[in-house]
C-alpha cells in the first residue's frame, strides 16, 4: 500500500512515524506538510498545492486545519487514491458539516472517505462520529490501513493461577502507537486493576486528542473517548476473572 499523509506539525509526524516503524512489509508512507495558513475563500485549491505528488493508494489527512479540507479531492485526484481518511481528534479541525461535504465530494470522484472521531475509532468497516453514533463505510483500501491501525485490539493473556496478564499482544494499533505503548505496561498487574492502569497509561503516553467537552459526546472529550474505547476493548476479555465481592447490609465485609 502506497500512502501519503498530510500533516500539519508534531501531531502528525507521531502518526507518520509509528506508522512506518510497524506498517506491514511492501507499505510506503510519503509526507507532505500543507501550508500554515489560508485565506477565508480558497478561489484556486491548486494554488497551495506543489506541482505534483507521488503515486498514493490511500491519503491520511491528519492536518490541524479545516481549510485543507478544501484541498483533498485535488491531491485526490492527483495521486490517484482509492481511499480518504481523515483524523477528526478535534473537532476544530474538521466540523461535522465539512466533514460531509467532504465525503460528498470524494463520493462524486468514486473515492471512499472516513473521518473518525476521535481517530482511534476507526474499524475495518465504521468509525465513531458521536458518543452513540457509528458510520459505516465500504473501501477495501480503508479496512486494509484497518486491520493493523485504528481501533485498538489488544489481546490478554491470564494466568488464572495468579489472576495477573501474562501477555499482551497488540493485534490492532492506534495510530499514535498509544495501544502498543500501553501493552508494554500490561504484564504482571493484577486483573482487578487493568483497566484503571491502562487508562493512565493512556492519558500519560500523551493522547493527543482534544481536550474540549463536546455536546455530543455528552460533554466528554475526545481524549476521553479515546481513553473509554481502549478500556473497553479490555473489559470483556477480563470479566471472567475478576472477583465479585458482595457486602450484605448489616454485616462485616469479610
Amino acid at each position: 500500500m502506497k500512502i501519503l499523509a498530510i500533516i500539519s506539525g508534531e501531531y502528525g509526524i507521531r502518526h507518520v512515524d509509528n506508522i512506518r516503524k510497524h506498517a506491514p512489509e511492501g507499505w510506503t508512507v510519503e509526507s507532505w506538510k500543507a501550508p500554515a495558513a489560508f485565506p477565508l475563500i480558497m478561489d484556486y485549491p491548486e494554488d497551495y498545492l506543489p506541482k505534483s505528488f507521488p503515486a498514493s493508494d490511500f491519503i491520511l489527512s491528519f492536518a490541524e486545519n479545516r481549510s485543507v479540507a478544501e484541498l483533498i479531492p485535488e491531491i485526490a485526484q492527483m495521486t490517484g487514491a482509492r481511499g480518504v481518511v481523515v483524523a477528526v481528534d478535534s473537532e476544530a479541525w474538521l466540523p461535522r458539516g465539512l466533514a460531509r461535504q467532504l465525503i460528498g465530494w470524494l463520493e462524486r470522484m468514486t473515492v471512499a472517505c472516513a473521518t473518525p472521531k476521535p481517530l482511534c475509532s476507526l474499524t475495518e468497516h465504521d468509525y465513531k462520529v458521536t458518543r452513540r453514533d457509528r458510520e459505516t463505510y465500504n473501501s477495501e483500501i480503508i479496512a486494509e490501513f484497518a486491520k493493523y491501525f485504528g481501533q485498538p485490539d489488544i489481546r490478554l493473556s491470564v494466568d488464572e493461577a495468579t489472576r495477573t496478564v501474562s501477555r499482551a499482544e497488540v493485534r490492532v494499533d492506534a495510530v499514535c502507537g498509544c495501544a502498543r505503548h500501553v501493552a508494554e505496561k500490561l504484564v504482571g498487574l493484577g486483573v482487578d486493576e487493568v483497566e484503571e492502569r491502562a487508562g493512565l497509561f493512556h492519558h500519560h503516553f500523551p493522547c493527543l486528542a482534544s481536550m474540549v467537552k463536546l455536546n455530543d459526546y455528552n460533554h466528554d472529550t475526545l481524549m476521553h473517548e479515546s481513553g473509554h474505547l481502549l478500556q473497553e476493548n479490555m473489559e470483556e476479555q477480563l470479566k471472567a476473572f475478576k472477583q465479585v465481592k458482595y457486602i450484605a447490609p448489616g454485616t462485616k465485609s469479610e
